[in-house]
């Protein structure tokens, strides 16, 4: 058994060396293993309050459209989107049969001389858990109108196409510009 135990012990050093090489190793070996361990234990919370793999929930509420003013060819639309998933969307197209001429999803920025410029972009990101709150100084819709078309308190519907929840149909309120509250 002695010679056993020798053995066994000649070998340990032979493999692992002294105590200071084995505690290093057990060490190293232990960063790893804290590391998936907090990972699993978020991974478990994120999981756990449901909203891991959760699709997302899209809804589109607050549709307002300005009523063009005289011999403008353009008005704007806002609406409120909000994401109760859990996981993001992009708003990629929007459409009415009320403006045939077609719908440019826009955000609005202002250059070093304070004059504000419209650029028009493909789509939007709307965040897991989160809202997109379109307004004068963001996000909005760029609508082909003509003034004698629309009077303030019409409803005008629209869809708006999400890239996994698919379409939406909404209706927006014509407003006057500057009776419209964007907060």
């Amino acid at each position: 058994m002695r010679r056993s135990l020798a053995r066994i012990s000649a070998w340990m050093f032979a493999r692992f060396g002294d105590r200071r090489r084995l505690r290093d190793g057990a060490l190293a070996a232990l960063v790893p293993v804290a590391a998936c361990s907090v990972a699993l234990a978020g991974l478990t919370t994120w999981a756990g309050t449901g909203r891991a793999g959760s699709p997302a929930r899209v809804s589109v509420t607050g549709g307002r459209v300005l009523l063009p003013s005289a011999g403008v060819q353009e008005t704007a639309a806002f609406f409120r989107v909000t994401n109760r998933g859990g996981s993001g969307d992009r708003l990629i197209r929007v459409t009415s049969p009320a403006a045939p001429g077609g719908i440019t999803l826009a955000r609005h920025r202002m250059n070093e001389g304070n004059g504000a410029y419209r650029t028009g972009i493909d789509s939007v990101e709307i965040p897991a858990g989160g809202s997109l709150a379109m307004s004068p100084q963001g996000v909005d819709l760029t609508v082909p109108a003509t003034a004698g078309e629309w009077s303030s308190g019409d409803l005008v519907p629209f869809t708006l196409e999400f890239r996994r929840s698919g379409r939406v149909k909404v209706l927006a309120v014509v407003v006057r510009p500057g009776s419209a509250s964007f907060q």
